[in-house]
């Protein structure tokens, strides 16, 4: 190869790499942009609703909620408009993403694409329902029960939100478990006899996984570590029907 055509395939590799850090800052800013206006129509349209329903579990157990600080419900707002605007604007963010790499794949990896992408969605919808619907009842019932007769039960709003966010969010990523399970063993990675091997050290990095993700208590942890143990053990029944995809010569090079 000539020194000419090398330098002309290297600028072309350059523009084509420029090219592309162009489109990823395109499209990011466009999320960013995206997310601010869904978050601006939260607060100034579903907010008061939103706060409503949120605080509902424990104001109808006639727990008082307070602010601590000037600013806190004002900041404890701005934190549930943009949660609740990321989830607004998720299927535009979704779309997106597939805009920048759709071009590149093949039709088989489109389709394969799209069903990981719901799948995944619903997962963790399922995990923060699951969550918010049973778990988290039980662990606000737990502790109310603890200081009734004790002491007045007046929980400051803005931890109390930040005391849902810690103990929903982790639920719905440990619901993503499926998904990265199945993408390992369909890459070799892993396998279920494996899985059955591993599930002593797994137990354990389940255990310190709890305990950061959690609130600083033993039930949350507790309430988070069981699920995640049986959702393993799905995973693990699921993983013995699951076929390694097929390495070719050209892949493994």
């Amino acid at each position: 190869m000539s020194k000419a055509k090398r330098k002309k395939e290297q600028a072309e590799n350059q523009q084509g790499f420029a090219s592309h850090l162009l489109a990823l800052r395109s499209m990011m800013l466009r999320m960013a942009l995206m997310v601010f206006a869904a978050f601006l129509l939260v607060f100034y349209v579903f907010n008061r609703p939103l706060v409503d329903f949120i605080l509902q579990p424990v104001v109808a157990r006639g727990v008082q909620v307070i602010a601590t600080r000037v600013s806190e419900s004002l900041m404890m707002q701005f934190k549930l408009s943009l949660v609740a605007g990321l989830v607004i604007s998720m299927p535009f963010l979704n779309w997106e993403i597939w805009r920048f790499v759709g071009p590149a794949l093949y039709p088989k990896e489109r389709r394969a694409y799209w069903a990981l992408l719901l799948t995944t969605i619903t997962l963790f919808f399922v995990g923060v329902a699951f969550s918010y619907l049973t778990v988290f009842p039980l662990a606000v019932n737990l502790f109310y029960e603890a200081g009734e007769g004790i002491a007045t039960s007046m929980w400051s709003v803005e931890g109390y939100f930040n005391f849902i966010l810690s103990f929903v969010l982790p639920f719905g990523l440990m619901f993503e478990l499926p998904v990265v399970i199945y993408l390992l063993v369909r890459s070799g990675r892993v396998t279920a006899a494996g899985m059955g091997r591993a599930r002593r050290y797994f137990m354990l990095g389940a255990a310190v996984a709890a305990a950061v993700l959690t609130p600083p208590d033993v039930v949350s942890q507790m309430l988070l570590l069981l699920p995640i143990l049986l959702l393993y053990e799905i995973s693990t029944l699921i993983a013995r029907f699951i076929k390694p995809r097929e390495r070719t010569e050209e892949a493994e090079a």
